[in-house]
């Protein structure tokens, strides 16, 4: 109740500031955008037009009467979940802590803090990066010189607002990873004897959530295995305090 109570008063804070709202979730088609803007100053570098994205205006439409209006509820909701996520995490640990032995409460007291830190650092990942890469592409797509893009507008947020929370959540691998180590289900050395199958894996994932060009798969590919090799020396870490564990025991 107090977490559906923390979402509500978030969704009234957000359906009030809907001119930030707006400028947020129109931040990635637009020329200021620190990305666009990032890749602009890399193109002119370069001396490359190839580099350069979302430099033209685009355009969208509302087809709905009640379009515009259940855009800004729509919009309203999806932040005050984000907004929301810190504290329900920190309700669920409350609830689940009175479970756990004393050793499992103080290696899990920084729960709350380690899965918000990754989860917010995919969200930004997939807005500042992903976001405007694939609005390029998909935005400027065409088969055929006859057909005419008219983008509507909840067609645009739910690219904005897909890569943002699937981002948030495929960051969250680090601490998936120190769960299940943690508990003896994952090792180290089976990540490491299976990273080349992690690679492939990890590529295709890339190819997959990125517009098809080697740029935009290498410059999401590389973070995506940061983290592979990051839940490996997290693995390698639970694994020690599991072993510490059962020899306590």
């Amino acid at each position: 109740m107090r977490s559906a109570a923390s979402l509500f008063v978030f969704m009234i804070a957000a359906f009030l500031a809907k001119e930030w709202l707006m400028d947020i979730i129109m931040g990635p088609k637009s020329e200021w955008f620190p990305t666009n803007r990032f890749f602009a100053w890399l193109s002119q570098l370069l001396n490359t037009d190839v580099l350069r994205i979302n430099d033209r205006p685009l355009t969208l439409i509302n087809t709905t009467m009640a379009g515009q209006f259940n855009l800004h509820l729509s919009l309203s909701f999806y932040t005050a979940l984000m907004l929301s996520i810190p504290y329900m995490l920190w309700e669920l640990w409350g609830f689940v802590k009175p479970a756990l032995t004393p050793s499992e409460q103080r290696s899990s007291r920084l729960f709350v803090l380690h899965v918000s830190l990754c989860f917010f650092t995919g969200a930004m990942f997939g807005y500042f990066l992903l976001a405007p890469l694939s609005i390029n592409f998909l935005a400027g797509y065409t088969v055929s010189g006859d057909i005419s893009n008219m983008i509507d507008i909840e067609s645009y947020m739910s690219i904005v607002l897909n890569m943002t929370f699937v981002c948030g959540f495929v960051f969250l691998l680090p601490v998936l990873v120190g769960l299940l180590a943690g508990m003896g289900l994952l090792t180290a050395s089976f990540m490491k004897r299976y990273r080349r199958h992690a690679i492939v894996i990890l590529a295709a994932v890339s190819a997959i959530i990125t517009p098809p060009d080697a740029a935009s798969m290498i410059l999401v590919m590389l973070p995506l295995y940061g983290l592979y090799e990051l839940s490996i020396l997290i693995a390698a870490r639970g694994e020690r305090r599991h072993q510490r564990e059962l020899e306590g025991h």
